[in-house]
């Protein structure tokens, strides 16, 4: 009995021990695993964290830098001329591109021509091949018109022969900007002599774009630019509307192709003395020198 008893208590407390055992085996596994799996997940996910804000943080300031980039970039394009500014020509209206005769003055009428329209007491003669020039010159020039009529008389002719592209025009401008001498003309004891004096279109903004004698031609009579420095003008003189055969305005005219050059020259003075046009300036040289000498001292010039 006593051997026995000692059996079974040998088997308890090995029972007991085992059991001891594997519940110590349990709890540390338990434990361990409790531990680790917080620490590790937390390591992981601030790792991730750490990436996640340097990802960002690179991408922001890449994102920045773009801008910034961008910003520069335009501040530059802006400051900086990719090609040539388009050169300024000044056109007149009548003589050139149209034709105007008074209703009440038949001698001034055509005889051989009907007219394209009429304003107020205007008859008016559309020079052949005027719609294609003008869209010739604007694709190339910035394009103003100067007359040396009074404003009612401008803005209906421009309708009719420009429509919708009269909005192109830089400028439109009429008799007001004209110098009045005071004198009256040579050939025509009734019209008073005005000047076109280019100093005025120099002196004002237009698009940020300062335009001077070296990028602005002038079309005009010699007259009207007594005042202008040399080689700022030509003179092609005044449209017969009695030619059936005009085609100075043409695709193949001598006006498109010495502008064509005119447009890719580096500057305006050197050009026009280059490729003589039309008539002659008046200078001292001039037969009227006299009388138009008394103009330009009338006006404070010499």
């Amino acid at each position: 009995m006593a051997t026995n008893d000692l059996k079974n208590k040998n088997v308890v407390a090995a029972t007991d021990d085992t059991h001891s055992s594997e519940e110590q085996d349990k709890n540390k596994t338990v434990v361990i695993a409790s531990d680790d799996t917080p620490d590790n997940e937390k390591v992981g996910e601030k790792e991730a964290e750490i990436k996640n804000a340097n990802v960002a943080s690179k991408d922001t300031s890449i994102v920045k830098d773009e801008k910034e980039t961008r910003n520069d970039l335009g501040v530059s394009l802006d400051k900086l001329s990719l090609g040539p500014k388009k050169k300024l020509l000044v056109l007149p209206l009548g003589g050139m591109l149209v034709h105007r005769a008074y209703r009440n003055r038949p001698n001034t009428i055509p005889m051989k021509s009907r007219p394209d329209f009429s304003t107020r007491s205007f008859l008016i003669y559309k020079r052949p091949y005027c719609e294609g020039f003008l869209k010739f010159c604007l694709e190339r020039f910035e394009v103003g018109i100067w007359s040396s009529a009074t404003e009612q008389n401008i803005d209906e002719v421009l309708i009719n022969i420009m429509g919708e592209h009269k909005s192109k025009l830089l400028f439109t401008w009429d008799q007001g900007q004209c110098t009045d001498t005071g004198f009256m003309s040579l050939e025509n004891k009734e019209k008073p002599v005005f000047l076109k004096e280019l100093k005025y279109v120099w002196q004002k903004k237009w698009h940020d774009v300062e335009y001077s004698s070296s990028n602005t031609l002038l079309i005009t009579d010699p007259v009207k630019d007594l005042l202008n420095p040399q080689n700022t003008s030509i003179f092609p003189g005044n449209y017969d509307p009695n030619n059936k055969v005009d085609d100075f305005l043409g695709p193949h005219g001598e006006l498109r192709a010495f502008l064509g050059g005119l447009a890719e020259a580096n500057d305006v003075p050197t050009y026009v003395k280059d490729h003589p046009f039309g008539e002659a300036a008046i200078t001292p040289s001039h037969s009227d020198w006299g009388y138009y000498s008394k103009i330009i001292r009338s006006l404070g010039k010499e």
